[in-house]
């Protein structure tokens, strides 16, 4: 639940919008074909978690088959990364109260927002889970309702509406109104709403049987995401047509809600719009989980100030939570000065770390096969099937999407603050390592 609470969030319910404005509604075709790449990166990581269940998650096992520098430079990329996540969460969560308050400043929502969870951060972790756990099971019973809700509209209608058939997935220039280019353009947009995967394998040190417990989690929570991902954006490109839904440059509404205003359900359109923003700040609330154990692990391998390493007497790294709420900061700022574009751009910034994390692991897969046949260890409880070709796969994969980012308006950034960082981050672990050894 942890996992899907932090992949369901802005990327399907507001991110979305941006897809379809690109690709129309092949828009299903690019979720389906992402869905599969986030499913062998689950399996990837199951595989390797089950017989090192490390505290450190992912970044731990880059750092134990690729080495020290990819292990320094995924952690601390993937903080950033989400890090900014978490500010375009807090603005999603302010563009969603404005569906309700019109007038009101975007920074006002985005501080008050802000506040809370880190008040729910700072509690001991069985509070966050017990949290995000409801948090969660909102957004998988909406999402349920959503689809047959939608369903039913489209076969038999509602009551006052006749109904809807498929005529949106064909009119308004077709099924590939923009190209099946547009469809591989639209993998940008999709691929992060899928970002969030990763994420079980950092609860691997605080469960009570990670062997057992993260590659079960892990493939209920993929097979789930890659259904509610599917037939949702089916549901709202069949309903709505694919132009109205939002446009490149801008998005202040959920399609989701968009849909329910269409079919002249406004009570449902602000119960959805609440379901939404709960949504946000689930997905807030896991990412500033994960940041605060990233930066912890950083800290207890030497890579970050040892002050990060100690947690408060209820099991809290406190202060490397402090440290990661400086995307809250980011956020509220942008919230100010830039409003209109400040999703988009938090988007954008995002995408690099997360994809070039999601190579490192499919890497650590390989060398995690070859590592444990050349040891004639036994395979892992739980495999990837078809590896190394899947994996290999999935690897080129996200690599051409990362590519691609340079090719998308809303991602042209990715790449002018991501290598610099990348390199940055370099020159960063040479200097750490120099200190090191001279210690």
């Amino acid at each position: 639940m942890i996992a899907i609470g932090g992949a369901i969030g802005t990327g399907l319910f507001l991110g979305s919008g941006l897809a379809i404005s690109i690709a129309g509604p092949a828009v299903i075709i690019a979720y389906a074909v992402a869905a599969f790449a986030a499913l062998a990166l689950a399996y990837a990581l199951a595989e390797m978690v089950a017989v090192r269940p490390e505290p450190g998650g992912f970044g731990a096992l880059i750092q134990r088959y690729l080495g020290r520098l990819p292990g320094f430079v995924s952690r601390w990329i993937y903080w950033a990364a989400q890090v900014v996540n978490i500010g375009s969460e807090v603005i999603a969560a302010g563009l969603y109260v404005q569906f309700w308050y019109p007038q009101l400043p975007l920074w006002l929502p985005v501080v008050a927002f802000s506040v809370l969870m880190l008040a729910v951060n700072l509690a001991a972790v069985r509070f966050f889970g017990e949290f995000e756990y409801w948090f969660a099971m909102i957004k998988v019973v909406t999402i349920v309702v959503f689809v047959v809700l939608g369903v039913v509209y489209i076969v038999f209608g509602l009551p006052g509406q006749e109904p809807a058939g498929l005529a949106p997935l064909t009119e308004h220039d077709g099924f590939l109104p923009n190209g099946i280019g547009a469809v591989w353009l639209a993998l940008t947009v999709v691929t992060f709403s899928y970002l969030g995967t990763e994420a079980v394998s950092m609860t691997a040190a605080e469960s009570r049987d990670p062997a057992r417990d993260v590659p079960r989690a892990a493939r209920s929570m993929v097979l789930r995401l890659g259904l509610f991902y599917v037939l949702g954006m089916l549901v709202v490109v069949s309903i709505v047509p694919w132009h109205q839904v939002s446009t490149s440059e801008s998005v202040t509404e959920s399609p989701f809600v968009t849909m329910f205003g269409m079919v002249g359900i406004p009570a449902a359109a602000g119960i959805m719009n609440f379901v939404v923003l709960t949504a946000a700040l689930s997905a807030m609330n896991t990412n500033l989980y994960l940041t605060a154990r990233m930066t912890h692990s950083l800290a207890a391998d030497g890579y970050a100030p040892k002050w990060f390493a100690t947690v408060s007497r209820n099991g809290v790294p406190r202060r490397a939570l402090l440290l990661s709420a400086a995307g809250l900061v980011l956020a509220a700022s942008l919230s100010v000065f830039a409003a209109d574009s400040a999703f988009p751009l938090l988007l954008g910034l995002a995408l690099f770390g997360a994809l070039v994390v999601w190579i490192l692991i499919f890497a650590s897969h390989l060398v995690f096969r070859r590592r444990r046949v050349a040891e004639g260890l036994p395979p892992s409880p739980v495999r990837l099937r078809g590896a190394p070709v899947t994996t290999v796969l999935a690897l080129l994969f996200v690599a051409a999407v990362l590519l691609t980012t340079p090719f998308t308006a809303q991602f042209s950034i990715a790449w002018q603050a991501g290598v610099p960082f990348v390199l940055l981050l370099v020159v960063a672990y040479y200097l750490v390592e120099r200190r090191r050894r001279v210690r």
